[in-house]
């Protein structure tokens, strides 16, 4: 799995090439974006207490001009999926974790989300009456495990602007469903959950050699 990232042209063709890509480290070691970037595209942090990360910057814009789709899907972890696989996680996930019974919190939070097309998850977390001094970790978990169950996508990323308009800050997840944000017909595949579960298995053994089962069965199921 030798690969390299140096720029942002590196990583859509990284996404493209694997079909499954953390950004951040996973439970394979060396698999993510994060590990395999140039030592040029990684964290840093100036004297001024400003910072730079080349990947961070990158994952935007990759998420809007690309395709592939992006959310927390590994083991609770954000990374992208290309869209030729996308199907096939979305099938074998949406059978481990069903569509939400109507009425139940979960419901409530994807119906709100359907009803805006798209929300940053602070104003989801408030339209959704997560307004509590608690609340909000009790929300954050809702969605990542929404999104573990592909209910839910990030669509883009919006930054906050300084008084000179300039974009600053880590940015909040713009989010969305993935059937609002690729059509329902991008979602679907002939093959039964089983089946595509047998495919990305073996196309990951085929591009993860060195990983163990246990590795790839974590980086794959909800």
């Amino acid at each position: 799995m030798p690969f390299e990232i140096h720029n942002q042209q590196d990583l859509i063709q990284c996404i493209q090439d694997f079909g499954f890509l953390p950004l951040l480290r996973s439970t394979v070691p060396g698999f993510s974006a994060e590990e395999m970037a140039d030592e040029e595209c990684r964290y840093v942090v100036f004297p001024d207490g400003g910072w730079d990360w080349p990947l961070w910057k990158w994952k935007g814009p990759t998420v809007t001009e690309s395709p592939c789709v992006y959310g927390k899907f590994y083991a609770g972890k954000a990374g992208f999926v290309s869209r030729k696989w996308w199907p096939h996680l979305y099938n074998y996930r949406r059978a481990l974790s069903p569509t939400p019974e109507e009425g139940t919190i979960d419901d409530a939070i994807l119906q709100t989300l359907r009803e805006h097309g798209s929300l940053i998850t602070r104003q989801l977390r408030q339209l959704c009456g997560f307004t509590g001094p608690k609340e909000r970790s009790r929300f954050d978990a809702r969605i990542t495990r929404l999104q573990m169950g592909c209910h839910i996508v990030t669509e883009d990323f919006v930054y906050p602007r300084d008084r000179h308009n300039r974009e600053y800050g880590w940015g909040w997840s713009l989010l969305t469903t993935p059937e609002q944000l690729l059509g329902r017909e991008a979602c679907q595949t002939d093959c039964s959950p089983e089946d595509s579960l047998a495919l990305m298995q073996a196309h990951l053994r085929q591009i993860l050699p060195k990983a163990n089962e246990q590795q790839l069965i974590r980086l794959l199921h909800a």
